[in-house]
């Protein structure tokens, strides 16, 4: 890790990442890709010392309330975040001052502050988003080897339900022919109504490449997957998407699964709801759309 001091903590959509660069080693992270513009080895984390001082100092004097999100670049429960605890940090502020969270992350760390994601919730809304991809646990450790299982995960987001906070899954990336399967698909689709989710956020039965993330991801499928990447370059080239073959087919499955179940799976609607600051006043929910 190496530690920096932070000139802005929030983008303008009132995002913000904690760390930046992660530590669980998923095969397929988008977010090691150059366009990022990131200029340190992506498993040297950055530490923004003072992002909970500028955090503080933002909502101190933000004159509308709104949520806050984290965790789509870099995981706020990575490792370091075990010892430094910056992500608590943010979420005492959040919670402090009346704001909303939401927040994305792989880890069942995020059980530790469940007090204060109770306490943000109990006031206005705490939306917990939690990436599940792999059905298969023994994948799960190959694609996504260094952060909770998927069986851990499912945890979490029961444990979210019986405490009454809302939760989100990104049923994303699905990798062509690793995890590209009816039995995964259903599988997470079970999880996800037995958690009672929310919504589901999946762009499409696939998973995208370019200059930095594909590098790593090919020379993981050397590793794990023998012969899988020379069939990638051949089927897809240099393409940015990288499209199952059972798209349509899943697709069809997962918006069937969640009509049946009342679970959003329309991604502008997820979005919406998760952007929506709601206010509790005397039990009353009072919603505040951006």
């Amino acid at each position: 890790m190496h530690e920096v001091m932070a000139k802005g903590i929030l983008s303008n959509n009132n995002g913000m990442n904690i760390y930046r660069g992660c530590t669980h080693g998923c095969i397929y992270c988008d977010a090691r890709s150059i366009c990022y513009g990131m200029n340190h080895v992506f498993e040297d984390i950055e530490v923004k010392t003072n992002g909970p001082q500028l955090l503080e100092d933002i909502l101190r004097r933000k004159r509308k309330k709104c949520m806050i999100g984290t965790g789509a670049m870099s995981d706020p429960y990575i490792h370091l975040e075990e010892r430094l605890q910056n992500t608590r940090k943010c979420l005492e502020i959040i919670d402090k001052y009346g704001f909303g969270l939401a927040i994305q992350t792989k880890s069942n760390r995020i059980l530790r502050d469940l007090d204060l994601l109770r306490s943000i919730n109990n006031k206005s809304k705490c939306v917990v988003q939690m990436t599940l991809t792999t059905y298969d646990e023994e994948l799960c450790k190959i694609i996504e080897p260094n952060v909770s299982t998927t069986k851990e995960r499912f945890e979490v987001l029961k444990i979210m339900r019986d405490n009454k906070i809302p939760t989100v899954v990104w049923l994303t990336p699905i990798l062509p022919y690793i995890n590209d399967t009816e039995e995964n698909i259903r599988g997470i689709l079970d999880y996800c109504i037995e958690a009672k989710v929310k919504g589901i956020i999946v762009f499409g039965i696939g998973l995208t490449l370019r200059s930095g993330n594909r590098e790593y991801y090919y020379k993981n499928l050397d590793k794990h997957f023998k012969g899988l990447k020379e069939k990638y370059v051949r089927e897809y080239g240099n393409s940015y998407e990288v499209i199952s073959k059972n798209h349509a087919k899943f697709m069809e499955i997962i918006k069937e699964t969640c009509e049946k179940n009342n679970i959003i799976c329309d991604i502008k609607e997820v979005f919406n709801y998760i952007r929506a600051f709601e206010e509790k006043n005397n039990g009353v929910q009072i919603r505040f759309d951006i």
